[in-house]
């Protein structure tokens, strides 16, 4: 699935093309995603410029005077920039009409994904309970451990968890405990005020370390422009079951925690 890093690729790609200009078409080939597309949304997105092309969390969000288009990539999307005269893909399920020569489209496999319209996307139901933003001075290791004071759950659940923090999916989520040096079973409440401001640090150096390179490919992601994602190269426990780590050079072990599979080492992370 997407994850921060991914989308926020995504965003960077597509934005040069949209900001400031108004989409000469918007053609809905297939409405069937997680949620239907609703009719008006083509007619509202060609109604005035797009004035800023933000996320949060994992969504995408297409301004313009009317409101909001917000756009998920589900488990499988993507959007790429494209000529009109390269053949549509099976699974492209949206395309805007940019500036004659350029097509955006939205591609979707699985069709987890969504393009849903709102007025105030603040106050939208998907978006109002989301925590903060990682890469942002409102995220800090004081927040992570008020937050967690008296919570059982392992502390890679709760940091996995939207409303503490947006993004952290398995994949960053393991790797930032790793860099941390905290064990990902254990219960949120009992990790220190110290070790969490760590774990925030390594939440940011992680984020930013997989953007800076395209996010990571694990079976299909691309950016807009059709380029994989290179952290995959640079992870230290994600899918390295069994290999020895990198650090002392232990065998990592794998089990199920937060109801994904979690890579970890029993003597770097306690």
């Amino acid at each position: 699935m997407p994850e921060l890093p991914e989308v926020e690729t995504t965003r960077r790609g597509i934005a040069p093309w949209l900001e400031g200009r108004t989409p000469a078409s918007v053609v809905i080939h297939n409405p069937s995603l997680r949620w239907p597309i609703t009719p008006e949304l083509p007619e509202r997105l060609t109604a005035g410029p797009i004035g800023s092309v933000e996320r949060r969390g994992k969504y995408l969000l297409l301004n313009n005077p009317l409101g909001t288009a917000l756009v998920h990539l589900g488990m499988s999307g993507s959007l790429r920039v494209a000529s009109p005269e390269e053949p549509r893909r099976k699974h492209d399920h949206v395309e805007l009409g940019l500036d004659g020569d350029r097509v955006l489209r939205f591609n979707d496999p699985r069709r987890f994904g969504s393009w849903l319209w709102t007025s105030d996307w603040q106050q939208h139901p998907l978006l109002a309970p989301l925590g903060p933003e990682p890469l942002e001075a409102s995220f800090t290791g004081d927040r992570l451990y008020e937050g967690s004071r008296g919570r059982r759950a392992s502390v890679k659940a709760f940091i996995m968890d939207a409303k503490t923090v947006v993004g952290v999916g398995n994949i960053y989520a393991s790797e930032a405990l790793f860099r941390a040096g905290i064990h990902p079973g254990r219960p949120a409440g009992s990790v220190g005020r110290q070790r969490y401001r760590r774990l925030a640090e390594a939440i940011r150096e992680i984020l930013g370390n997989a953007i800076a390179v395209g996010g990571t490919t694990l079976r299909d992601f691309t950016d807009s422009s059709g380029n994989p994602g290179y952290f995959r190269q640079s992870l230290t426990v994600y899918g390295r079951a069994g290999e020895p780590c990198k650090v002392c050079g232990t065998p990592l072990r794998d089990r199920v925690i937060a109801q994904r599979s979690t890579v970890f080492c029993t003597q770097c992370q306690r």
